[in-house]
């Protein structure tokens, strides 16, 4: 595919990134000489200097041959402006990274498609989705829904205590004979090595072990995984920033009680105006006084979503200290990830992939529903829909000539999430979730074309 993205910031630099590993022909444009000579000199891409909406820029960027515009430059208006101006230009596909979210609230007035505008992205939306997701699950560490909850994966690191250690997978599967969860991908505790279970697969303890699972698997898993659920109500938010508020405010409108600690002390007054029903107050958070005057100890969960990474991975780890059921920190750094299981704070959230995740359905062949990537694990799960023309469609799962590096997690079918195992039958208008290593996904796609 041939892809322009508008804006070499944090995010549009990882997705120019992430888009040249997958051989795509990246075109990057942006203002600042820095960042794109740093772009240049470290991807496989082509750069443009130049203000995105200039007509004499896009035209240079052959945005008429063009099958997707990506904007995601700091100006919300630069951004819009931009997805107009390629989709009149001849580009196929344009998504604008907003900030706005009235925008996405209210599509079904304004028709942005009409416009020239296919698809609304925010970053700081889909942090504080996350975050309200991992509070409504609170025992795992990631978690992602398919179809608004149909079918639902779960990540969790297998405690010593989890029925299952030391057993195969197929023996696992065996103390619930109604199956409603799936097993999908795996990596051990100290290895970046990502697998995708099998039936002779053993579960070990300190793996991070992700689950596909129907919502009559939840209370399965969680038995299994030897997991509590946990009831989260006291909520505290370090950092006032969009996720901070986004977050807040749609917490306190699904009745949490929610603590927000801001240190700037203008905004903290404009958001304690604009949430009237959330405790907001003025001070820094990294003081461990001033967390524990306000109860910190009494709180389900804190949550830190300063701009400053190391910040919040701190202030978690204060908040774990003193048995915080849940700790969620935002972060900048990709390498974070990488010390997810050691670092101490249960789950790490980073808009940058969040925004590639959304992003990425668009690149894959087929028809895509949805994409996630797995923190910190070399996998990726897609959402399929199978047409008529499909290599699956009709056929058994069992008889599918289907790679080891990918599995089938469950399947969607008249509104139903069902774990589909090797005697299911897959039909059109299925919508299939499969977990799969990148070098599968071009097998993967070809099934369903």
């Amino acid at each position: 595919m041939r892809i322009i993205i508008a804006g070499a910031g944090e995010v549009g630099f990882h997705l120019a990134k992430l888009l040249s590993y997958e051989a795509q022909e990246i075109t990057l444009i942006d203002t600042d000489k820095e960042r794109l000579s740093y772009a240049d000199n470290h991807l496989d891409i082509r750069v443009l200097r130049g203000d995105a909406t200039s007509i004499q820029v896009l035209q240079d960027a052959q945005v008429d041959g063009s099958d997707l515009v990506i904007a995601v430059t700091a100006s919300e208006t630069t951004n819009l402006t931009l997805c107009v101006l390629a989709k009149q230009l001849g580009c196929k596909r344009t998504m604008a990274r907003i900030s706005n979210t009235e925008f996405m609230d209210n599509r079904d007035i304004i028709k942005f498609e009409e416009l020239g505008i296919d698809e609304l992205i925010s970053p700081e939306r889909l942090a504080a989705m996350e975050i309200q997701l991992m509070l409504n699950q609170s025992a795992f560490n990631d978690t992602y829904q398919f179809e608004g909850g149909l079918l639902t994966m779960f990540g969790v690191i297998l405690p010593k205590t989890a029925p299952f250690v030391g057993k195969m997978v197929k023996e696992a599967a065996r103390i619930f004979p109604e199956l409603n969860f799936m097993p999908i991908a795996l990596q051990r505790k100290g290895t970046q090595f990502t697998l995708i279970p099998r039936g002779d697969t053993v579960f070990k303890e300190g793996d991070q072990v992700y689950f596909i699972t129907s919502d009559k698997g939840v209370e399965e898993l969680y038995k299994l995984s030897g997991m509590q659920k946990q009831e989260i109500k006291n909520v505290m938010i370090l950092g006032g920033s969009k996720v901070g508020y986004k977050t807040a405010r749609d917490l306190c409108n699904k009745k949490f009680n929610v603590k927000l600690i801001e240190k700037n002390k203008e905004k903290a007054f404009d958001i304690a105006d604009e949430l009237p029903h959330a405790l907001v107050i003025n001070g820094d958070g990294r003081n461990v006084e001033l967390l524990e005057e306000e109860n910190l100890e009494s709180m389900d969960a804190f949550i830190a979503v300063t701009g400053n990474s190391e910040t919040n991975i701190m202030s978690c780890l204060v908040a774990k200290s003193k048995k915080i059921k849940k700790t969620i920190a935002l972060v900048e750094n990709m390498d974070y990830f990488q010390l997810s299981q050691s670092i101490g704070v249960d789950t790490l959230i980073n808009k940058k992939l969040l925004a590639a995740n959304s992003i990425f359905r668009y690149i894959r062949k087929g028809e895509v529903l949805a994409l996630t990537r797995l923190n910190n694990l070399n996998a990726e799960i897609l959402e399929f829909e199978v047409k008529a023309t499909s290599l699956v469609n009709g056929e058994l799962i069992r008889d599918l000539n289907f790679p080891r590096e990918a599995s089938i997690g469950g399947v969607i079918r008249n509104g139903e999430g069902v774990i589909a195992l090797g005697d299911f039958r897959i039909a059109k208008g299925d919508k299939v979730v499969v977990c799969c290593l990148p070098k599968a996904i071009p097998r993967i796609e070809k099934l369903f074309l």
